[in-house]
């Protein structure tokens, strides 16, 4: 039966691709040359089909000789290639363009712009340097080769006496013979745009102005949640809160031993979860509901915090006689703006040299010992639902006008008022 003609026209491509990538009579090669080989002869088939350019790489310039740069700039010497970053140092400022063009002095050697070949029966004594283009090795290199954004391609038969550096390159051997050491950097910033002149460090008023605007935009913020939680959750805000002004040591120690045990705690319920079927499909849930009980814990406990604190001070006011109206509001917004002193404070005086540093310090520290209080409270009172460390000594159902009539008062017995209200804390 005679092939059809898809199969004469594979056996026609397969007959032009065998030639073309180098095959020979079969024999063994356990070195793997010959695979090596195959695979670069297959991938030059395949840029010669794609044309250059296709492959989505910077086209390389025409191939022409760098001209000498002039005397007052100091040449780039190719001798001793071990220090490749002096090496790419010295050619990042000596291919830096001006007037035009690169120029580029290499003591004992040569300096090419664009791909360069030496071909088979040629001898290229000293040093070569090619920049933006691939160097082809045909023949002998009696010396150092560095290539800058090109790739080095040593054919067999092809010699280099010296060592070989590629700045944004690769060297590829298929079958030639390097004399020296191979350096290669696939990323190199030689031909990076130079770097615009950095900007003037902006001065004490300017700073002290961008200090300013970031305590702010965090203190809008702070604020925001602040009414926020006053809004759909005073009662348990006010639960932590008192907790941290009752038992402000205990809070405190409980945060801190609480930020000790959270890698801990959060290692324990990944291992748990991961030891049962069901976990194993519960655990992406789980990690962010632990993150999110995590952060509410803290914000929340150093808005009652700040809570706390406006309380404290709207209190004494008003013992001083002071008309103003008691509400949670007020206690957020006052408590939030004694915190934020601290780090006006800092924005203000932060540029001088150790005062500056000294009031940074005692900002972080504060805010750090509030936040641990405030979360060490929320772990007490269970984010405000248990009260037991709140100082409510007597239960809020108690406290009516009816209970406080009732009751003596320094001695001297009290009639019932007619008529009950429960008071609040203000809103």
């Amino acid at each position: 039966m005679r092939p059809s003609r898809a199969v004469l026209a594979l056996l026609a491509t397969a007959a032009l691709l065998v030639p073309r990538l180098g095959w020979a009579a079969p024999r063994l090669d356990p070195t793997g040359a010959r695979t090596v080989k195959l695979v670069h002869g297959f991938w030059s088939l395949v840029s010669d089909v794609t044309g250059p350019g296709q492959d989505g790489q910077t086209p390389h310039p025409a191939p022409r000789a760098i001209p000498p740069a002039p005397s007052d700039r100091p040449p780039v010497r190719l001798d001793d290639l071990s220090n490749p970053s002096s090496v790419e140092a010295a050619l990042r400022t000596a291919l830096r363009p001006e007037d035009g063009g690169v120029r580029v002095t290499v003591p004992n050697g040569t300096a090419r712009l664009g791909d360069y070949s030496i071909a088979s029966n040629e001898s290229v004594g000293g040093h070569l340097l090619v920049v933006q283009g691939t160097a082809d090795v045909y023949g002998k290199l009696l010396g150092n080769l560095v290539t800058v954004d090109g790739d080095v391609v040593l054919h067999p038969g092809g010699v280099i006496s010296g060592d070989v550096l590629t700045l944004g390159g690769e060297v590829r051997d298929e079958g030639g013979e390097i004399g020296g050491e191979v350096r290669t950097f696939r990323t190199a910033t030689v031909l990076a745009a130079p770097v615009a002149a950095r900007a003037e460090a902006p001065g004490a008023l300017e700073t002290v102005f961008r200090r300013i605007a970031g305590v702010a935009g965090v203190f809008l913020t702070l604020g925001a949640l602040g009414f926020g939680l006053v809004m759909f959750g005073r009662p348990n805000l006010e639960v932590v809160s008192d907790t941290v002004s009752h038992s402000f040591g205990r809070a405190f120690a409980t945060g801190l031993l609480g930020q000790l045990l959270l890698l801990p705690t959060f290692g324990m319920l990944v291992v748990g979860l991961i030891l049962s079927v069901v976990g194993i499909v519960l655990l992406p849930f789980a990690v962010v509901v632990y993150a999110l009980l995590v952060i509410v814990a803290a914000l929340g406990g150093y808005l009652a915090v700040a809570h706390a604190m406006g309380e404290t001070y709207t209190r004494r006011r008003l013992a001083l006689g002071a008309m103003i109206s008691p509400n949670s509001y007020r206690y957020v917004l006052v408590g939030l703006g004694a915190l934020a002193a601290f780090w006006m404070a800092w924005s203000v005086f932060g540029w001088v040299p150790i005062a500056g540093n000294l009031i940074r310090g005692a900002a972080i520290l504060v805010t750090w010992l509030l936040a641990t209080a405030g979360f060490g409270a929320a772990l007490l009172s269970r984010a405000g639902i248990r009260e037991n460390f709140a100082g409510r000594l007597i239960p809020p159902e108690a406290l009516t006008d009816e209970y406080l009539w009732a009751t003596p008062q320094f001695g001297v017995s009290a009639a019932k008022r007619p008529g009950s209200r429960t008071p609040t804390r203000g809103l």
